[in-house]
């Protein structure tokens, strides 16, 4: 498993190294500098990740629910010291509605990566988001020999409900990078997770489906995520009443999307926004301190208006 991103690692390079040049005879020149800037960015964001990945292979362990206070005295009434004392009834206490933070702090933040890699990718964001105040983040991984998208959107609910049951909070928010974008959102469209997800923010994910390098598409999973795709046709199909709010990182020097604008969402049913960064590669959207900001934005956007819903609600 630990080999796998140095096996995918000559063809990502041979692909970033290869599309600028192409691009480069096609743009206008001002143009051409900031993508070949962008891919050697992405070029040192991929030699830090092969050595960090190690670090991700394991699954994350979950953080325990927080156990309930200690009880001053025993059940029958019996302190420690063994003396005997009339047992005082006590009135009944209804069970909280709110269980441990919903409330009082952020929803729970689902880091899900992309195509062949791991948790790792998130090292600065998660960082970025727990330095502002978020204090439930976490990151899933699935297999890379995952080999049907359905499948780890599965993994991904049945991740989804482990921390609302952990956590207390009825939703959570993911950011999903590439292919786990297109994974959390196939999740939410198609297998009711709209209930229980709130927002979904995309990094270079596949909205529409990427003409990749046709030497990638020998992984079935890569297949589905080309614009011909099962899965592209399923998403596209209505998604009448989605409760969950999309934001998607697009940019034009992202060489893995094919064309760009692939990364955007276009979905009559689907409220999405799209927000353009200029100059970042693929690899470098996780961990660009612009994009990590606009995380934060959009997820505290999220909770502003669902304050303002709640305050019209009771009015």
């Amino acid at each position: 498993m630990q080999a796998l991103p140095f096996l995918s690692a000559p063809l990502l390079l041979a692909r970033l190294l290869a599309a600028p040049l192409q691009c480069a005879r096609r743009l206008p020149t001002r143009t051409s500098p900031l993508l070949l800037r962008s891919t050697v960015v992405d070029l040192a964001v991929l030699a830090a990740h092969v050595l960090l990945y190690p670090t991700g292979i394991s699954q994350e362990r979950p953080v325990p629910c927080p156990a309930p206070p200690p009880s001053a005295e025993p059940p029958d009434g019996r302190p420690t010291d063994g003396r005997l004392t009339p047992k005082v009834p006590q009135p009944a206490v209804a069970a909280p509605t709110l269980l441990p933070t919903e409330g009082r702090a952020h929803p729970p933040v689902l880091l899900l990566h992309g195509f062949i890699d791991n948790r790792s990718v998130f090292v600065l964001l998660r960082r970025s988001l727990q330095r502002h105040g978020w204090c439930h983040v976490e990151a899933l991984n699935y297999s890379p020999l995952t080999c049907d998208l359905r499948k780890a959107a599965e993994l991904l609910g049945r991740h989804v409900a482990d921390v609302c049951a952990r956590t207390g909070h009825r939703r959570v928010d993911i950011v999903g990078h590439s292919l786990g974008g297109l994974i959390a959102r196939y999740y939410v469209q198609r297998l009711g997770g709209d209930a229980r997800v709130r927002t979904v923010i995309t990094l270079g994910t596949p909205h529409s489906g990427t003409r990749i390098a046709p030497l990638m598409s020998a992984h079935p999973i890569v297949r589905q995520m080309r614009p011909d795709s099962e899965v592209i046709a399923e998403l596209s199909l209505p998604a009448p009443n989605c409760r969950t709010r999309f934001v998607a990182f697009w940019s034009e020097a992202d060489q893995v999307m094919i064309p760009a604008t692939t990364a955007r969402i276009d979905h009559p049913d689907v409220i999405a926004e799209n927000v353009h960064v200029a100059g970042v590669g693929h690899l470098a959207l996780p961990v660009n301190g612009t994009v990590a900001a606009g995380i934060r934005a959009a997820l505290t956007s999220a909770e502003e208006a669902k304050g303002a819903a709640d305050a019209i609600s009771v009015a």
